[in-house]
């Protein structure tokens, strides 16, 4: 027997994908600690002999990186620095049996719902009073919080209902607990995640229920910011802006994935909605909170594309003026709607096109932050880095949208909010002083 195998076992989780991953991560994470095993995010010692890949299976790049990564933990084991690897998450749930048969080293594979059976490689119990208890990765001062899984939307170019299965909402009174968990840990931010978050509560309550649950969040008290991320726009609730005008710790922010602006794209996309329909939803938030801050998302290159339609985005984008925009390149995955498509654009026109949609928003995202200058924002502290610290307003999410870089002489608390003036405004990104 060899001598490392005596000694206790120390897990170390990577986590690929998304934000719905890394709270699945941190779950798996306070499991395996109420069962008294050792574990560790991301361990850069490199003194764990387990590792746990949570992998995404969204696009083609994602899997490409979860592949990687799941040969480069093989490498280590092969020079005897790992004991076990094991895999699971979005590719593993596809892509299983495939990937047993090509990539034999791995010690288990395990889909995004079978947490009880990792835990049974550790002879470990779920235990199920741990509900909503989980070990964060993120800063103490802010928190994802899935509030339900799956989705039964059948959008042609998304495979996620492929692995995430149908939509299942977590009760309201479970999340209630869950979001006092994370404040009593310091919480004070938390970002509402789902693959869509507008179908909450209509499998079990038999209705929409985002607006309910959120005047239930806004009531814990300590919580500070409460964040929306992934809303669908067709039938979406208005309600839902109502209760961000009414409720001061939510924040005028709203993440509403469109993917497309042409309507021959939208239709061929499945998205149960046109143009004209956005165009009006859009106008009517605005008329509820003028300065809410909308974040969208798109897709270029979707099979049948052609220019027209791509000037069509851009004019959408420049009449709507979005103060946050991601893109990504079509990524033709199988059994999805759109795969008996022809996927004729060649991947670098995606990504041409791709740039020509940033560079109209680059613009107006310049334009929105010299808006800025000389007004005066909350900011939640993140962090310092180079003599500097990073924050941000209720406009901005963690890692995809702008920072607030603050220069003080004063010592400034990581997870405080403290008012800046803004002073200099960049393409994505606004500096500015503290104010008292």
């Amino acid at each position: 027997m060899k001598a490392k195998s005596l000694k206790q076992d120390k897990v170390n989780i990577i986590t690929l994908g998304c934000s719905k991953n890394l709270v699945d991560s941190e779950v798996l994470s306070g499991q395996l600690l109420a069962n008294e095993i050792d574990v560790v995010h991301e361990n850069k010692k490199l003194d764990h002999n387990i590792v746990v890949i949570n992998t995404c299976g969204f696009i083609d790049k994602a899997k490409e990186e979860s592949i990687n990564t799941i040969l480069d933990q093989l490498e280590l084991k092969r020079r005897g620095k790992l004991d076990k690897v094991y895999v699971t998450g979005c590719l593993s749930e596809r892509y299983r049996e495939d990937l047993a048969k090509e990539i034999a080293e791995v010690d288990a594979w395990f889909g995004t719902l079978e947490l009880p059976l990792i835990l049974k490689q550790f002879n470990a119990d779920y235990k199920t009073e741990l509900l909503g208890e989980r070990l964060l990765s993120t800063p103490k001062h802010y928190a994802f919080m899935k509030i339900s899984e799956g989705c039964n939307r059948t959008c042609s170019f998304c495979a996620i209902p492929l692995m995430r299965g149908n939509h299942i909402s977590k009760p309201i009174e479970v999340l209630v607990k869950e979001a006092e968990t994370l404040v009593q840990k310091g919480v004070k931010e938390v970002m509402l995640i789902a693959q869509e978050l507008t179908y909450y509560g209509l499998d079990i309550y038999k209705k929409r229920s985002l607006p309910k649950l959120l005047n239930a969040l806004a009531d814990v008290k300590g919580l500070e910011w409460i964040r929306l991320h992934y809303a669908y726009p067709s039938k979406f609730p208005l309600e839902i802006v109502e209760v961000m005008k009414e409720r001061e710790n939510i924040c005028n922010y709203l993440d509403m994935p469109l993917q497309h602006a042409s309507d021959a794209m939208l239709k061929a996309m499945r998205r149960n909605i046109t143009r004209e329909e956005m165009n009006e939803l859009i106008y009517k938030i605005r008329n509820i909170i003028p300065d809410i801050c909308l974040r969208t998302t798109l897709i270029s290159g979707f099979p049948g594309e052609t220019e027209k339609d791509v000037e069509e985005l851009k004019d959408f984008l420049k009449i709507h003026r979005f103060d946050r925009v991601g893109i990504f390149t079509y990524s033709h995955e199988e059994n999805t709607g759109a795969y008996t498509l022809e996927d004729t654009i060649p991947q670098t026109e995606k990504e041409a096109r791709a740039q020509e949609i940033m560079e109209v928003q680059q613009e107006i995202s310049l334009e929105k932050n010299q808006a800025k200058v000389g007004k005066t924002f909350k900011v939640i502290i993140d962090k310092k880095e180079a003599g500097r610290y990073l924050g941000r307003t209720e406009f901005d999410s963690v890692e995809v949208d702008n920072e607030v870089v603050i220069q003080s002489d004063k010592k400034l608390t990581i997870g405080s909010f403290v008012n800046v003036k803004i002073t200099k405004a960049y393409d994505y990104d606004i500096e500015g002083v503290v104010v008292e």
